[in-house]
Parts: C-alpha cells; sequence; structure tokens
C-alpha cells in the first residue's frame, strides 16, 4: 500500500516563497520517480515537475523553470518542491505523484497524494 501526504501549502503574496513536502510510504521508496502536478478551478490538471528516482534527472514544465525546485531525500522517503517567486497564477491544488517509471511520472502515475491548496495573492 502506498501513501503520499503532502504538506506546506497555504497563502502567500506574490513574489513569495513556500516549500511542499511529500511524505511517502514506500518500502522501496528509492525505486520510484516523484512528481508534483498542478490542477486550478476550471483547468486540467498539469504535470509541474518531477524528478527520477536518484534524483539525477529533474523535468520542470516551462512556466515554473527558474522558480521552482524539485528535490528529494530517499533516507527520509520524502520529495520537496521549493517555490520562489511565486505568481497569482500558481494557485492551484499541489498534487505528489509517484511510478516506477520517470516517465510515466509526468503523465499517468500510479500513486497520487490527495493534494495541497496553494493560494498566491497580487
Amino acid at each position: 500500500q502506498v501513501h503520499l501526504v503532502e504538506s506546506g501549502g497555504g497563502l502567500v503574496q506574490a513574489g513569495g516563497s513556500l516549500r511542499l513536502s511529500c511524505a511517502a510510504s514506500i518500502r522501496t521508496f528509492r525505486t520510484y520517480a516523484m512528481g508534483w502536478f498542478r490542477q486550478a478551478p476550471g483547468k486540467e490538471r498539469e504535470s509541474v515537475a518531477a524528478i527520477s528516482s536518484t534524483g539525477g534527472n529533474t523535468y520542470y514544465t516551462y512556466s515554473v523553470k527558474d522558480r521552482f525546485t524539485i528535490s528529494r531525500d530517499n533516507a527520509k522517503n520524502t520529495v520537496y518542491l521549493e517555490m520562489n517567486k511565486l505568481k497569482p497564477e500558481d494557485t492551484a491544488v499541489y498534487y505528489c505523484a509517484a511510478d516506477q517509471n520517470y516517465i510515466a511520472v509526468r503523465s499517468t502515475p500510479d500513486y497520487w497524494g490527495q493534494g495541497t491548496q496553494v493560494t498566491v495573492s497580487s
């Protein structure tokens, strides 16, 4: 059984920062690629960032490049999303995702968290 629990969301002013965490109850966490998605009201869920099982490869959607950083701590079974220079258009529910395939984790991951709300005020 895999459980992903996100934390760290909240309300922040434009230009501010937030750090999301995702704690994973996966015995073989180090074999899983991890990702972050977001879904804004009225929009489809989109892949924001992903990291390979070893952390050696990362992916970012264009709109967050140079502002967001994904990282992982395999000793703590946790993946992070550091979000800087936040914009109102970053407002969404952010979801953690896991899959043993680095490509799949960006599109159709096997496991999802319950989501955490991020709201950026202008």
